[in-house]
């Protein structure tokens, strides 16, 4: 067998390349992974002011996003890595709820979105994904909790000084807070535990107890046989006679052009990558779908409530980000909507970001305020639209010859009035709490990005089948944030996983 040869290539090792290889390998399939990114160092250094991703090199400028609406800059980057995501992110590991999947028409309106299955079809996927990620929390409090066959791993670890604090004021107002599930170590005496540093959202954790994919996943994968390239880029996708017959890419080292063959494409760059890597392979005149291709983009309608406090907020200076309030998810007894989304705590912001956001001076003056706040992520659903896409620029290439992947996105009304909501909620949670005032801050980053290569029954209005697989091409699948039809109003991170080991044992039982 040739070594440019496989059984299945996996582009992209974040949730969904990682659980779709995990199904295969343990069938024994010859699996490559390819990542753009390269490995996280972990040390001392990633709890120091430039540990946050957005200040290393994971945060990839060589492929720039031209956005012309939306995002918080005009020029973006990517966020590269082996492990994705995973590696950088605050570890909140929530179930979709069971009304996520029947979605109201007042989410999705005219855009013909549909789940091609329900939450009871993903139920098993859900536990074994919790159980790979060995996730923590508690079970039984939240209000909207869905059925579950199994309970979570692990058992929350004890709040922070601060988070009870929130959590009675929370229960002064009426509300049912409860401790977000997190893939963070806390009991796993063979491996190091949390030591709950500050340093954990956006970080990559320095002594590798955040249950990100590189620990839990790929390592054990790469020791079953698994081959992984990282610092590799591909640039295109050869079709031939229906099939994907080759896989080019190049190395971001040596710059050494290459090419491999496979019986089997998994896709999973992210809900930017995979579109613009399509787009540009020419694939969308393939599919029956293809005009929704890089269409529909959401990226949740978000925003951090910080309170500032008069003293230092976290006086223990520990990780809090630890509580969710879920009371307002199906609505609000105040308004006529009936999906809003979901509050949850967040920890005290990285002095570093603050410096590197308003440099100089005043950044570093601005940064010592840093300690006296402390916050609440608000996510409200956002609702799928045509008009929120991602195109590509042939006339202008990166040194990869990939072109410019151009980004267009707007809120719609319905979207900022749901916000605005959970907003004023979390306010009062904040005021409660003894926060003198408040600040909004808009997150404009597309950290949860989905829904740019969709799936749905009806070949004209989605790009992918009911198992992911790419309508017009048999050995094409898409597994990443794209394939989401809606948002729901929950980190995308369990959901993704869930959905790639689901897709990845029918691939392997067929």
């Amino acid at each position: 067998m040739s070594n440019n040869k496989y059984d299945a290539i996996v582009i992209g090792s974040g949730f969904g390349g990682s659980m779709t290889a995990y199904q295969l390998v343990r069938v024994g399939m010859r699996v490559l992974m390819l990542e753009r990114g390269d490995w996280a160092q972990r040390g001392p250094e990633n709890w120091g002011l430039q540990g946050s991703i957005d200040l290393t090199p994971h945060y990839d400028k060589s492929s720039p996003l031209r956005v012309v609406a939306g995002g918080n800059k005009k020029v973006m980057g990517l966020y590269s890595c082996v492990g994705g995501p995973s590696v950088f992110y605050g570890g909140v590991s929530f179930r979709f709820r069971e009304r996520d999947f029947e979605p109201e028409k007042e989410i999705t309106t005219d855009s013909g979105a549909e789940w091609p299955f329900r939450y009871r079809d993903l139920e098993p996927y859900y536990t074994q994904a919790e159980k790979l990620l060995n996730i923590s929390g508690e079970t039984g409090v939240d209000p909207t909790e869905p059925f579950r066959s199994a309970p979570l791993p692990q058992g929350p670890a004890p709040l922070a000084g601060i988070s009870r604090q929130v959590k009675s004021a929370a229960e002064q107002l009426g509300l049912r807070p409860f401790q977000l599930p997190l893939a963070i170590n806390y009991s796993d005496k063979n491996r190091n535990g949390c030591v709950q540093c500050t340093t954990c959202d956006t970080y990559a954790c320095a002594i590798g107890a955040k249950n990100d994919l590189s620990v839990m996943v790929l390592a054990g994968l790469i020791d079953r046989g698994m081959t992984l390239k990282a610092n590799t880029v591909v640039t295109r996708l050869h079709v031939g006679k229906g099939r994907i017959q080759t896989v080019e890419c190049i190395s971001r080292e040596t710059g050494e052009r290459m090419q491999f063959e496979s019986n089997l494409v998994i896709l999973a760059a992210g809900a930017l990558a995979s579109p613009k890597l399509l787009l540009a392979s020419g694939l969308q005149d393939l599919n029956p779908g293809g005009h929704v291709i890089g269409r529909y983009l959401m990226r949740h309608v978000n925003a951090i409530i910080f309170g500032i406090f008069p003293g230092q907020a976290d006086k223990e200076n520990r990780f809090h980000k630890q509580l969710a309030i879920l009371d307002y998810y199906f609505g609000h007894p105040g308004t006529s909507f009936g999906k809003l989304g979901s509050l949850q705590q967040m920890p005290t912001p990285p002095k570093g970001l603050v410096q590197n956001a308003v440099p100089g001076v005043l950044g570093k003056l601005l940064s010592l305020g840093v300690p006296l706040l402390t916050g609440l992520l608000a996510i409200a659903e956002d609702q799928p639209q045509y008009d929120n896409h991602l195109r590509i620029d042939p006339d202008q290439k990166d040194r990869f010859g990939l072109p410019q992947a151009v980004i267009s996105h707007h809120y719609s009304k319905r979207d900022l009035a749901a916000l605005d909501i959970l907003a004023g909620e979390a306010k009062k949670i904040l005021k409660k709490t003894g926060a003198l005032t408040h600040y909004v801050h808009h997150i404009r980053t597309f950290s949860h990005a989905v829904g740019t290569v969709r799936m749905g029954f009806d070949p004209a209005t989605s790009a992918l089948d009911e198992c992911c697989r790419f309508r017009g091409i048999n050995n094409l699948y898409v597994v990443d944030g794209s394939f989401m039809p809606t948002s729901a109003a929950l980190n995308p991170s369990l959901t993704i996983s869930a959905n790639a080991l689901r897709v990845g044992e029918k691939i392997t039982t067929n």
